[in-house]
């Protein structure tokens, strides 16, 4: 990922075919952000995420977080599942 961020699930249920990569927005560059966001993501059971929550990160990098989370995908499962991702931004 671009900029020194990584992300990860954290014992993930269902496996990962695809995650998303967040950008480190203008803002975050200009304030010198760093951190973790997690967000909770629910998936449907073709893999697809269906709807992401973000339980902690600072409010700035948050946005880039979801929107990195809504693009990534899971491997198809027998029913609608919920797992964590972590984004690190490091500048």
């Amino acid at each position: 990922m671009s900029h020194g961020q990584v992300a990860d699930v954290a014992e993930a249920k269902r496996k990962v075919k695809f995650l998303g990569r967040p950008q480190y927005s203008e803002l975050a560059k200009k304030l010198n952000l760093s951190g973790v966001v997690k967000v909770e993501v629910t998936i449907a059971p073709d893999g697809k995420v269906k709807r992401t929550h973000v339980l902690g990160g600072h409010p700035v990098l948050a946005t880039e977080a979801e929107r990195a989370a809504m693009d990534s995908e899971f491997e198809p499962g027998p029913k609608e599942t919920t797992e964590v991702i972590d984004f690190k931004f490091n500048p």
